[in-house]
């Protein structure tokens, strides 16, 4: 058996042995760590250009963005990378790294959803207020608040994961560092319950900001809205968000508090690629696609930069040639 002193390195899990199945895996990557560089890229550069849209709810919603990148840049490319050059391995060092950014930046994520949740119901709600509640000071502080409250998180299990002895080897079944394959490492029940604790209270604090964006969303915010009309339009706007959370929360709950007995592997990689790939993945189309001011703003970004584009091509062909 091997003590965690000596582990220089980990195995994570292979997809497959069968190497053109292999590199199909990462063109499937390829394209979806694509499309969400390019969807959350476009959202982050048409907030930033276009001062209509600096306001607490784009404001938020660019942070998202940001976490989002960081997200799927955290896990994918490392799956890719070992796909295209046909190994498992991922440093001792790469694996902690990897852990404490997938903590900061997906704990980050939902404490700013939170965030999003209490903005919409206070412009619903009480809309004269707005402008008070939630000013610029605000809106930095309470991004500041997720981010930070992210990255405690992320010291917290990074930490205490890595300071218990490891004796069953180094092979994880996931395809990238997850905290309860490590787990299932580890010398002793004690160590694996201090951890399994710190995993629970960390789940019931999501949970409670799960219940929170819920109540915010829907019976302080949409019902409150006089119209028939509008509160369809507020629940056709809202579900696809909740529809979202909710897959996360319960995707991860799954993941972090199932027993090890009940461990599967295809199973485990099924839940890690929805709550960690799929988010980042489809909340840009998600927060967008009901939002006419972001797609507008996205529209005339592009029309502009394809327009200078068409307009450097003619001043290229200009040019006389030189004798």
């Amino acid at each position: 058996m091997s003590n965690s002193s000596s582990i220089t390195e980990f195995l994570l899990l292979a997809f497959t042995d069968t190497r053109e199945l292999q590199l199909l895996h990462f063109w499937l990557f390829l394209g979806i760590y694509l499309a969400a560089l390019l969807a959350n890229g476009l959202i982050i550069t048409a907030i930033a250009c276009d001062h209509h849209l600096h306001t607490p709810m784009y404001f938020f919603l660019l942070n998202l963005s940001l976490l989002d990148l960081g997200t799927i840049s955290t896990t994918v490319p490392k799956a890719m990378a070992n796909l295209i050059w046909d190994t498992r391995a991922i440093s001792y060092t790469g694996c902690a790294a990897q852990i404490f950014f997938f903590f900061f930046l997906i704990s980050a994520e939902y404490f700013l959803l939170t965030v999003m949740s209490y903005d919409r119901y206070v412009a619903i709600c009480q809309p004269l207020h707005y402008g008070t509640l939630l000013g610029s000071r605000a809106c930095v502080h309470m991004a500041e608040a997720a981010w930070g409250s992210g990255f405690l998180n992320a010291v917290l299990h990074t930490a205490n994961t890595f300071s218990i002895p490891l004796c069953q080897g180094n092979a994880l079944d996931q395809f990238f560092c997850e905290v309860p394959q490590i787990l299932k490492l580890s010398c002793s029940d004690s160590d694996y319950l201090r951890e399994a604790g710190l995993l629970m209270v960390s789940v019931c604090l999501a949970f409670g900001c799960f219940v929170f964006i819920v109540l915010s969303y829907i019976f302080r915010a949409m019902l409150r809205i006089p119209s028939e009309q509008g509160r369809h339009k507020a629940f056709s706007m809202c579900l696809p968000h909740l529809a979202m959370v909710s897959l996360f929360v319960s995707t991860a709950m799954f993941a972090y508090l199932k027993p090890p007995s009940i461990s599967s592997s295809s199973l485990d990689l099924l839940f890690a690629v929805v709550y960690s790939v799929v988010p980042p993945t489809l909340n840009p189309l998600i927060y967008s696609m009901r939002n006419q001011e972001l797609k507008d703003a996205v529209r005339k970004m592009m029309t502009g930069c394809l327009s200078a584009a068409i307009d450097c091509l003619r001043s290229s062909a200009a040019v006389p040639l030189p004798v």
